[in-house]
């Protein structure tokens, strides 16, 4: 969050802030409750002065005799008494709005990010792998129907057991996934990374700490039965990522200048109320209610976040880089930036299954793998988590930064696409074969029961 001495003494920033990032803020309602607030601040410690003045007379009144002075000084007393307790339950009224306005004021952009209203102004950063592509067919199948065919994805049965938005990889699919996933947690770790296996439920103070909340309840899943009333911070919920849980492992924490910069990585499940509303990506895998992913959290110094966040990029890519998959690298514009992001870039892996009649360059998708953020000190700040060079020195907020490495589905999606042979199989990329007990080729698997789900 930004802090109350920043949004007072910089309200253009921020009035900027919330024009390029498109947020409805009422701005001039904050600050009109900081500056109540604030006076009533100074009334109450005036009055507090006043009292203490007056309490302090009344015993030398009743020494001298004056017992009718001591009464006045007494009266007086009680109307200080009830007036500084109607300054300070206004001022708490007021203390605890300003609190929640707060949280409702996005993150200011660095002044590097590009100005845009949406994703069409994002700006491409840079391509990788397209100076030798592999031979593709003449015709690449879509995911969707490759998976099935093969019989290693499972969209109906996925419906059944959970609903719209879900479905189920089996034989060589979940291998596929767990060889991803086991494959990034191992590149990451050559990176300096410690792993951690985060609780998949998270609360309502973690989601607050990272931005999440109060924005997003409407995508998150909530964890009923805890108790019926508005979410508070025993609320249970999925996690959306485990960006969430993993930065929230030091909330209300300081840590030493010694432990910086801090490395954590995680794998999870993630869940996402919001898949199924973009109607391009309603089929296969791409849009998905559950999914696996590799998270990378840091926790840096301030003046060093910016050189790790291009760190971080490259951390990410070098997935991609193994995998010898086609990829690009986006900068989002301030309209695209997100709520809690100073800067971010996207990585986009090409998966070539549709639309390839403008050829490899213009053909195919472009799916987001990866989005990398520096969030400077925001989610610090709504955290509590600060840190000290020394002991004895005095703390202060540090920055965090997060990317995924990688989302595990999509990353799925463009092996079954850009490895798929003309004979209807996949090649295994060479640096999962051995999470994969050396298969090279993925072939397919015969159907289970007396035919397919839904088949004639």
């Amino acid at each position: 969050m930004l802090s109350r001495q920043f949004v007072r003494e910089n309200p253009e920033t921020v009035r900027e802030a919330l024009e390029n990032k498109g947020v409805d803020v009422d701005l001039d309602r904050i600050l009109e409750v900081d500056e109540e607030w604030r006076e009533l601040k100074r009334r109450g410690d005036d009055l507090r002065h006043e009292r203490n003045e007056v309490s302090s007379r009344i015993g030398d009144l009743k020494q001298e005799g004056k017992e009718e002075a001591a009464q006045e000084a007494i009266e007086r007393s009680g109307e200080l008494k009830s007036e500084l307790q109607d300054v300070e339950d206004r001022a708490e009224a007021l203390e605890s709005e300003l609190e929640e306005s707060l949280l409702e004021l996005p993150q200011i952009p660095h002044e590097s990010v590009p100005v845009g209203e949406d994703e069409s102004e994002n700006e491409e950063v840079r391509r990788e792998g397209f100076d030798e592509l592999r031979e593709l067919p003449d015709e690449v199948e879509p995911h969707y129907d490759l998976g099935e065919d093969l019989e290693i994805l499972d969209f109906e049965r996925g419906a059944k057991v959970a609903g719209g938005g879900f479905y189920v990889a089996k034989g060589d699919g979940a291998r596929l996934e767990h060889a991803l996933i086991q494959f990034m947690l191992e590149v990451h770790r050559e990176q300096g990374y410690t792993d951690v296996f985060p609780p998949i439920p998270v609360n309502s103070a973690s989601m607050r700490g990272t931005g999440q909340f109060p924005k997003f309840t409407e995508d998150a899943y909530r964890l009923e039965g805890r108790n019926d009333e508005a979410y508070d911070d025993e609320d249970l919920w999925l996690l959306p990522t485990a960006e969430v849980p993993v930065t929230n492992l030091h909330r209300e924490e300081i840590l030493l200048g010694e432990d910086l910069p801090l490395k954590y990585q995680a794998y999870t499940p993630n869940f996402r109320q919001e898949a199924g509303e973009h109607g391009t990506e309603t089929r296969g895998i791409v849009r998905v209610h559950q999914f696996n992913k590799v998270e990378m959290v840091n926790f840096v110094r301030p003046e060093e976040s910016y050189e790790r966040f291009e760190g971080l990029v490259d951390e990410a890519e070098e997935v991609l880089r193994r995998l010898d998959l086609p990829y690009r690298v986006l900068e989002m514009c301030t309209g695209d930036l997100g709520f809690t992001q100073a800067k971010k870039y996207d990585l986009e892996v090409w998966a070539p299954g549709d639309d390839m009649e403008e050829g490899p360059a213009e053909g195919g998708r472009w799916l987001e793998v990866s989005s990398v953020s520096n969030f400077e000190d925001f989610q610090a700040r709504r955290a509590g988590i600060r840190f000290r060079e020394e002991h004895h020195e005095s703390a202060e907020h540090l920055h965090t930064l997060n990317g995924s490495g990688l989302a595990v589905p999509r990353i799925v999606v463009a092996i079954l696409e850009y490895y798929q042979n003309d004979d209807g199989t996949v090649t295994v990329p060479e640096p999962l074969r051995p999470y994969m007990g050396g298969t090279e080729v993925i072939e397919g698997h015969d159907a289970v029961g007396e035919t397919k789900l839904g088949g004639e």
